[in-house]
Parts: C-alpha cells; sequence; structure tokens
C-alpha cells in the first residue's frame, strides 16, 4: 500500500522545524519526493522550480500566512490546479471557511496522523495507487 507514493512531489510549508521534519521524515519513508519551505515567500520561490504535486500549508505563519500563500498559488495559471491542504491547530469553522474562500482543497487540524497525510495525498493526486 505505501509503495504507491513513490516520486510523488510533496511541499510542506510551516515556520516549525518540528512540523516540517515531522512531515518529511513520514513522507520520505513511503517515497515521497518531499521540499519544505519555511514560510509563504520561500515557498513560491520554490514551487516554480520543484512544480510539485501537492501542497500542505500552515495557516499562521509570519510575513505571508496560509490564507495568502494558498490565494497567490491558487491564481497562477501554471499552478491553480495544485491542491492545496491547509494546516491549523484550530479546528474552526471559520478557518476552514476561510480556506475554501482562498481556494484549499482540504483542511487538516494538527497535530496531524501519517494516515491523514496519506490520505490526503491519495485523494487529490491522480496518479496515486
Amino acid at each position: 500500500m505505501e509503495g504507491d507514493f513513490q516520486g510523488i512531489k510533496v511541499m510542506v510549508i510551516d515556520d516549525s522545524k518540528t512540523i516540517r521534519r515531522t512531515a518529511e521524515t513520514l513522507l520520505s519513508k513511503v517515497g515521497c519526493d518531499v521540499v519544505t519551505a519555511v514560510d509563504g515567500f520561500d515557498a513560491l520561490a520554490k514551487i516554480a522550480d520543484t512544480r510539485p504535486s501537492i501542497i500542505f500549508v500552515d495557516i499562521m505563519m509570519p510575513r505571508l500566512d496560509g490564507y495568502q500563500t494558498c490565494a497567490l498559488i491558487k491564481n497562477n495559471s501554471v499552478l491553480k490546479h495544485t491542491p492545496v491542504i491547509m494546516l491549523s491547530s484550530k479546528d474552526g469553522l471559520f478557518d476552514r471557511a476561510k480556506g475554501r474562500i482562498v481556494g484549499s482543497d482540504q483542511y487538516l487540524t494538527k497535530p496531524f496522523s501519517k494516515d491523514e497525510l496519506l490520505t490526503a495525498i491519495r485523494d487529490h493526486v491522480g496518479s496515486v495507487g
């Protein structure tokens, strides 16, 4: 089951080193090609080069938050079909609604589990078995 993820490019944008490292470790183990970014600006600089298949973005970040980052990705003609999954430590209806407005494809509450990450990838990345 876990071999399905071979070579899928995943970007994880979070200002928490722990979250980035956790996600990177979990996803690398199942074969994903993981790129991390510390905030929206860092991510936008890397997205053009790496063209990830799916992007996980934390909502609460300095400089450019998750909503702004998602909106910029979704407003870009080349990137707009890339699934964006919002990550938040809050599980509020308002946050979910705001995420939908900026075009996010899903909302995960932190701390997320390995299964949640893999299910999100499976649900949104077409080529996964």
